[in-house]
């Protein structure tokens, strides 16, 4: 398993280049579980980024580029009109993000939370309600570890938040 380090400084400094370009985001999928249900092993690290104007692809494309990491640029063109996801690899850390150029739920990052996802540095998350119909969605289409973080998500619930 990677240490928490490797995971932070690669969310760091990737956040650090989309605030330098004024775009909304926030983090999703299994790193949030550790905020809302319990701590998993992930694959990748997955963010959700505002739809993009094609004008700044292009300086997005250069700053991931000169930050370290290895997106495909015609691919990531692509992912941002169609929305659909793309890959970016930290290529100090060798950890994959998973970029989804749009909302996975309509109005997620007006209602994005920060919490102290790494020691020290709170970072802009999905709330607990969009992680949950984010996975409701991926439970439709099987993924048992959805399941099993839907169930850690409200196991967690305090009891003013049960009762609300």
């Amino acid at each position: 398993m990677l240490p928490t380090e490797a995971f932070r400084g690669t969310v760091e400094r990737f956040i650090a280049i989309l605030k330098a370009f004024e775009i909304r985001h926030h983090l999703t999928g299994g790193v949030v579980s550790v905020a809302w249900g319990e701590p998993r092993l992930t694959q990748d690290i997955d963010i959700v980024i505002d739809r993009l104007g094609q004008s700044l692809v292009e300086d997005l494309a250069n700053g991931i580029r000169a930050a370290g990491y290895f997106t495909d640029e015609p691919s990531m063109r692509t992912a941002i009109h169609t929305g659909k996801p793309f890959p970016s690899l930290d290529q100090f850390e060798v950890l994959q993000l998973a970029v989804y150029p749009r909302e996975l739920i309509p109005g997620e990052l007006n209602r994005s939370v920060l919490a102290e996802v790494f020691p020290s540095s709170s970072i802009a998350i999905v709330s607990r309600l969009d992680a949950a119909l984010s996975k409701l969605l991926c439970i439709h289409r099987g993924s048992h570890k959805s399941r099993r973080d839907l169930r850690q998500f409200f196991g967690r619930l305090s009891t003013d938040e049960q009762v609300a």
